[in-house]
């Protein structure tokens, strides 16, 4: 077992968090401040959003300065003190390491701007397509589209050439088959280690190797292509990780780390985190998360089928069943709130729901990750108008839709779904005018329901969400079988029931989860003799059914 097979992360959106100075930001000093709750949560690693000196288009994620904190959110004493308090409770670090791209106004891309610097190649730089005049419409190199929306490929005109970005036009994509641009980076990590960090988060880390000469592929709505197959685990990508681990010296420090991967399978997530291949710890796909997604676009919305949601998560289990490992998540801060997207958050419900969803995702085997404010139940923003929003993505989907013709308010009812912004309000502390977050203004708009929906509330309550997190942690943690016990589906059909089993020697649990907002008469099968002992429930009385969103946990005689 590696360390982390025991473990629970939990992870801080530093903006949202906690702002120390009533700036209406959240910053390091604030997450210091509240230590002492995550400790009380249990958790034993801290996965730790972009701090680092940045423009902010992207809040964070298009990095200026890897290697110095944005003034906005402290200085590097202030990080020095977090890993400090945090080692101090037994709790590590986790960085995000954001090196497919860095922001444009980063040192290396500014020279890279000059075609004579010898940063040039640090960047994707290409001339127009071949017979189209440079910065004229369909020539850039390829029609690949930026994630963002609009090309991948910005126009500079001072050089007449392209750069490739899958992102933001302000976050151009590295040069990866540049040695050069390899071995900086993985100084800068070796660098953060000395510091004291624990491992990385590696955000879009599959993009770091691509195809080349770029090509063309097929096209969307907008006549640009969107395809990852495209630009995703590119022929040296396996070359790259096993470097970096070698270079860093990830398994030889035991470090933590989770490569975030679009357009995996269970067999090249395996391929990546196998013990054998010595690249990374475990990775964050998406396939679950797009399964109420009608087509390639994000904000074309769909109804959610439990029984495709249970066979996509039980193909991970069972397919790194006996070698790699699972992230099993079901928020972040790219994801709307779990208890509105996959439970339901009408006041009847939401705790129920948001104990069961969490129930079943921490009773999988791998290691769960806790998104702040997911141990409450936080739902959706329920922002009713675009000038809410302050999230790029969103913004950039809401005038694309608008002016294809899109019907505002379908394209309002989208964002208030599925906007990164659901899950990025301020965490909610108190029922205070600004939930406990600031003294000021906040950044981005509070939930009004933080006067139900808060932690002075449910600390004391032995039936919150919050209390059942806990719970659920401490049941990680003290039972073998739920760090490696065997996975097996049951009613893999059943589009109320989420059950299934977690076996190791002779220990065997049940998990029986409701997951609608009706009744159910269990199956006979699950009516469990009376020497079942009950580990953990979401109902006080057990019944032969499950009411509406209840779960329970049985350790079989």
């Amino acid at each position: 077992m590696a360390w982390w097979h025991s473990a629970v992360a939990y992870q801080i959106y530093p903006r949202s968090f906690a702002d120390s100075n009533g700036d209406g930001i959240g910053d390091l000093r604030g997450i210091i401040n509240h230590l002492d709750y995550l400790s009380q949560l249990g958790i034993d690693v801290l996965w730790l959003a972009p701090v680092y000196s940045s423009p902010m288009v992207d809040n964070g994620y298009d990095i200026a300065d890897y290697c110095d904190v944005d003034p906005l959110f402290g200085t590097l004493a202030d990080l020095d003190e977090l890993i400090s308090g945090l080692h101090a409770r037994g709790i590590r670090l986790v960085m995000d390491l954001v090196v497919n791209h860095t922001s444009d106004q980063h040192p290396w891309f500014i020279e890279s701007r000059n075609p004579a610097s010898p940063k040039r190649d640090w960047y994707i730089w290409r001339p127009a397509r071949r017979g189209h005049e440079p910065g004229t419409p369909q020539a850039e190199p390829s029609n690949a589209g930026s994630a963002f929306g609009g090309p991948g490929w910005e126009y500079d005109p001072a050089s007449g050439e392209y750069y490739l970005h899958l992102f933001s036009r302000h976050q151009p994509d590295l040069n990866w088959e540049n040695p050069e641009v390899r071995a900086e980076i993985y100084q800068m990590m070796r660098w953060w280690v000395d510091r004291g960090v624990d491992g990385f988060r590696m955000d879009v880390i599959n993009l770091i190797s691509k195809t080349y000469p770029p090509q063309d592929g097929p096209v969307g709505p907008d006549g640009l292509c969107y395809d990852a197959a495209l630009v995703a685990n590119g022929p040296r990508m396996h070359e790259f990780l096993k470097e970096m681990n070698r270079e860093v010296g990830i398994s030889e420090r035991e470090l933590f780390t989770v490569g975030e991967m679009g357009n995996v399978d269970a067999g090249l997530v395996r391929s990546y985190t196998a013990e054998q291949s010595a690249e990374l710890g475990m990775v964050f796909t998406f396939e679950h998360v797009l399964l109420d997604q009608a087509s390639a676009l994000k904000w074309d919305l769909a109804e959610l089928k439990l029984s495709r949601l249970k066979k996509t998560l039980a193909s991970y289990q069972y397919g790194l069943a006996d070698e790699g490992w699972n992230a099993l998540y079901l928020e972040n801060h790219d994801q709307p709130r779990s208890v509105s997207r996959f439970g339901d958050d009408s006041p009847q419900f939401r705790v129920a729901s948001a104990k069961t969803v969490a129930t079943t995702l921490h009773l999988l085997k791998g290691t769960p990750f806790v998104y702040q404010g997911q141990e409450l139940g936080m739902t959706n923003a329920g922002f009713t108008s675009v000038e809410q929003y302050q999230d790029v993505d969103s913004l950039s989907f809401y005038q694309q839709a608008v002016s294809a013709g899109l019907p505002a308010e379908t394209a309002l009812v989208a964002l208030s779904v599925k906007s990164r912004d659901n899950a990025r309000t301020p965490m909610q502390w108190d029922a205070d005018s600004q939930a406990g977050f600031t003294t000021g203004f906040p950044w981005l708009p509070v939930n009004p329901n933080h006067v139900q929906i808060n932690v002075a509330t449910e600390l004391s309550d032995p039936d919150s969400v919050l209390s059942h997190y806990r719970k659920l942690i401490e049941l990680r943690h003290n039972l073998v079988v739920v760090q490696q016990g065997r996975f097996e589906l049951l009613l893999p059909e059943d589009e109320q029931l989420f059950c299934f089993t977690r076996s190791l020697g002779s220990e065997r649990l049940v998990v029986v989860a409701n997951w609608s907002s009706n009744p159910v008469d269990l199956p006979s099968e699950l009516q469990f003799a009376a020497d079942a002992e009950l580990l953990l429930g979401t109902h006080s009385d057990a019944e032969l059914g499950l009411a509406a969103w209840e779960s329970r946990v049985y350790r079989l005689a």
